[in-house]
């Protein structure tokens, strides 16, 4: 996945939805990588949604978690995205195009094993250029267990975590979660921590890249973006079409 730049939630721009399959499209159209998020439902499905809840982004209410992937599939995304889709459904539609980045979201109180399990078998004949990635470390630690050929990653900030217990906090998330790269905070570089784990073979992936000038500093301090608005720089199609 070197040398990609991965859309932040698809190519969302005025009134096409984050995460949402117009997104996806837009991404797909331009040569992007797409990244987006998943999160579990009532019925241990995968859903490629964001927020914990409905209301931001849909006329429901409401936490994800206590309806069925059925059910969600047919709620309607604001602006022109269309409906939510369930995990299989998006990588039905990429199809292997570009290459995805699945961060799975979760929380200290949640049991990560029934989300990543049904990751897992959302990607299971997937040929496409694929990772998985999250904050959590128990993520990426349960596919270098039960799908150690599944690219896995570590997604980190260095926000609040300067002091001798946050610096320690980094290097136990690192030991547990045995990732095959990173996802660092764009906000944080240049990072010593994030300098020597690429040193020693790690990609880093810098999220959000919002600005040229935060393009820049990816660029110089990693392997690829993650990016969305002024941060996506030209379309790969557009570039090898000399526009």
């Amino acid at each position: 996945m070197r040398g990609a730049t991965f859309a932040h939630r698809g190519l969302h721009r005025a009134a096409v939805t984050e995460n949402s399959p117009a997104a996806f499209g837009g991404a797909i159209a331009a040569g992007f990588g797409i990244e987006c998020d998943v999160q579990r439902t009532a019925d241990q499905r995968a859903v490629v949604f964001h927020d914990w809840e409905f209301d931001r982004l849909t006329a429901e209410t409401g936490p994800v978690a206590d309806r069925t992937a059925e059910e969600i599939e047919r709620i309607t995304l604001t602006g022109e995205g269309g409906t939510i889709p369930t995990l299989e459904r998006f990588l039905d539609q990429v199809a292997g195009q570009v290459p995805v980045l699945i961060e799975v979201k979760s929380r200290r109180n949640m049991r990560i094993g029934p989300l990543c399990l049904a990751v897992h078998r959302a990607l299971e004949g997937y040929q496409g250029k694929h990772g998985v990635m999250s904050f959590d470390p128990r993520v990426s630690h349960w596919f270098s267990v039960h799908s150690p050929l599944t690219a896995r990653g570590l997604v980190v900030t260095e926000e609040g975590k300067k002091s001798l217990l946050g610096r320690l906090e980094l290097h136990w998330s690192l030991w547990l979660a045995r990732p095959d790269f990173l996802a660092y905070d764009i906000r944080d570089l240049p990072s010593k921590f994030a300098a020597a784990q690429r040193q020693r073979g790690l990609p880093l992936m810098a999220w959000t890249v919002r600005t040229p000038d935060l393009r820049q500093l990816a660029v110089q301090f990693a392997d690829a973006p993650i990016a969305e608005a002024d941060g996506l720089g030209a379309a790969p199609s557009e570039a090898a079409s000399g526009a």
